[in-house]
C-alpha cells in the first residue's frame, strides 16, 4: 500500500509545481507617459498581444499622463478588457497623475495601483469652445423661442448627452473591478479629483505602492478573474521586462503631433510647388510628396475640424496661385489670413496635449507671407525692367545694314538676336551704314539712316 500512495503523493507534488512553473511567467511593463493619442494607443495595444504571445502572467501599465484622445483611449480599454493576461495600472513615480482618460483605463485595468504622492480624476469630457452659457433665470422667451431650442440649448443638450454617455462608460468599468461606482460617476460629472490615499479609502484602487518591486510582492498570490478562467499572481522576487516602444511607435509619436503635422503639410505642399516650377530636379517632388503623404495619414488619426482643414487648403492654394496670377498680394494676403484662422480651429479637441500653438501658426503665416512679399518684389521689378524682346526691344535699336536689295536702294537687310529683318529706308542705303528702327510694318522695318551715332551690333 505504500508504493501506491507514494506514487499518488509524488504525483500531486508535480502537478503543483507544474502549475506553479506555468503561473510564473515573464511581467511586462509598459510606460504610458504624456497624452494619450494615437501613438499611445498603437503601443499599448501591440504591447498587450506581445505579452501574450511571451505567456506574461502580468503586464504593468506605469502611467503618468493628464488625458487625451477619447478615441485612444477606448480603443486602449478594448484591448485591456479583451487581453488573456490580467493587467495592472500603476500610477508612477510620485508626481505622476492618471487624469482625465487616464482615470478611465485606471478603472478598466484589473488592478489599480497608485505611487504616494499622486492623484487620479477629473474625468469631465472636454469640448471645442467650453461649456455653453447657461440662460439668465426669468429672462424672458419669445414664442418662436420657446418653440425652437437656441443655440445655446443645442450645445447644452448636446454636453449634456457627451456627460452622460462618459458617466455611463466609466460606472459600466467601475461595477465590472469592484470599484467605487459614486466616485467615478463624481469625476465625470463634477471633475473632482482624489490623491492616492484617499483613493485607497474610497476603494477607488485596490494598492497603495512606493515601487514597482513594492507593488509586485503586494500581488503575489493574487486571483485575478479573468475571461478564460482564475489566474494566481506569482510576481514575488520577479524581475520586470520593459518593453520600449519602438520605431514606428516614435514615429508615429511625432508625425501625429498637430504641429508637426501642419509643418509637414506646407513642406509638402511649397516642395511640390518648387517641383512644378522647377521640373526635372526631382528633390522638392521626392520631399515634398513623402511630407505630405505623411501629413494627411497623421491628419486622419486626429479629431480634424474639416472646416480648418479647408479653410487650410484654400489658403496654401490662394497663395500658390499668387506665384502665378498678377495679383500683387491680394491673393497671397487673403491666402494668408486663411491659413491662419484655419490652423487655429484644424483640432476639433481640447484634450491636452493635441492643440497647435498660437506662436507656430504665426511664424508659418510669417514665412508664408515673406515669400508672397519676395514673389510680389519680383513681379514688380521685372514689370519696370525695359523690355527687350518683341517689338518694344526692337523699335528703337541702332542696328547696321548687312545688305542692299537689288534694284531698290533704299531696301536692305539687318541682323537682330540672329535673324534676318527686311528694312526699308527714308532715303537710299548703303552696306555697313547705321540704322535706328522706327517701327515694323509686318516683316519689314522702317529705319532711318544714323552717321552719328555708334551702333549696337548684332544682338544674337
Amino acid at each position: 500500500m505504500r508504493h501506491p500512495l507514494a506514487c499518488t503523493l509524488t504525483l500531486a507534488l508535480l502537478l503543483i509545481v507544474s502549475e506553479a512553473l506555468a503561473g510564473a511567467g515573464p511581467v511586462l511593463v509598459l510606460e504610458v507617459q504624456g497624452p494619450i493619442g494615437p501613438a499611445s494607443s498603437d503601443y499599448l495595444v501591440r504591447g498587450l498581444a506581445h505579452a501574450e504571445e511571451q505567456g506574461a502572467q502580468l503586464v504593468v501599465l506605469r502611467m503618468d499622463t493628464p488625458g487625451g484622445l477619447d478615441s485612444a483611449m477606448r480603443e486602449i480599454i478594448k484591448a485591456i478588457l479583451a487581453s488573456p493576461v490580467p493587467v495592472a495600472t500603476f500610477v508612477s513615480p510620485s508626481g505622476a497623475r492618471a487624469a482625465s482618460a487616464g482615470t478611465y483605463i485606471l478603472y478598466a485595468s484589473h488592478v489599480a495601483a497608485m505611487a504616494p504622492g499622486t492623484n487620479l480624476g477629473a474625468a469631465t469630457p472636454v469640448q471645442i469652445g467650453g461649456m455653453p452659457a447657461a440662460p439668465k433665470p426669468g429672462s424672458p422667451k419669445s414664442e418662436d423661442e420657446k418653440s425652437e431650442p437656441t443655440a445655446d440649448e443645442n450645445a447644452a443638450a448636446l454636453t449634456r448627452k457627451q456627460v452622460n454617455d462618459a458617466a455611463a462608460y466609466i460606472r459600466g468599468l467601475a461595477q465590472l473591478r469592484g470599484r467605487n461606482v459614486e466616485w467615478a460617476e463624481q469625476a465625470v460629472r463634477e471633475a473632482v479629483s482624489l490623491s492616492a490615499e484617499e483613493a485607497l479609502q474610497q476603494q477607488v484602487i485596490d494598492y497603495l505602492a512606493a515601487d514597482l518591486p513594492a507593488l509586485l510582492k503586494q500581488l503575489d498570490g493574487k486571483r485575478l478573474k479573468l475571461a478564460g478562467g482564475e489566474r494566481v499572481l506569482q510576481t514575488a522576487g520577479v524581475v520586470p521586462t520593459e518593453l520600449a516602444p519602438d520605431w514606428r511607435t516614435r514615429l508615429l509619436a511625432v508625425i501625429t503631433n498637430p504641429s508637426v503635422a501642419l509643418i509637414l503639410m506646407m513642406i509638402g505642399v511649397y516642395g511640390l510647388l518648387f517641383e512644378f516650377s522647377n521640373p526635372g530636379t526631382g528633390i522638392g517632388g521626392v520631399v515634398g510628396g513623402i511630407c505630405l503623404i505623411l501629413a494627411l495619414y497623421a491628419l486622419q488619426l486626429l479629431p480634424v475640424n474639416y472646416a480648418g482643414l479647408a479653410l487650410i487648403l484654400l489658403g496654401i492654394c490662394l497663395m500658390v496661385a499668387e506665384a502665378f496670377l498678377p495679383s500683387f498680394g491680394i491673393l497671397g494676403l487673403g491666402g494668408v489670413v486663411a491659413f491662419v484662422f484655419g490652423a487655429l480651429i484644424l483640432i476639433d479637441t481640447e484634450a491636452p496635449g493635441f492643440g497647435i500653438p498660437l506662436g507656430l501658426v504665426l511664424a508659418v503665416a510669417a514665412l508664408s507671407g515673406l515669400l508672397i512679399l519676395g514673389i510680389v518684389g519680383l513681379a514688380l521689378r521685372a514689370r519696370r525692367r525695359a523690355q527687350v524682346a518683341g517689338d518694344a526691344g526692337l523699335v528703337g535699336s541702332l542696328l547696321e545694314v548687312a545688305g542692299l536689295q537689288a534694284g531698290d536702294p533704299q531696301l536692305g537687310w539687318v541682323r537682330w538676336q540672329g535673324e534676318n529683318w527686311q528694312v526699308r529706308g527714308d532715303r537710299p542705303l548703303r552696306a555697313g551704314q547705321r540704322v535706328r528702327v522706327l517701327a515694323r510694318d509686318g516683316l519689314r522695318l522702317n529705319v532711318s539712316a544714323v552717321d552719328d551715332e555708334p551702333p549696337q551690333g548684332d544682338r544674337a
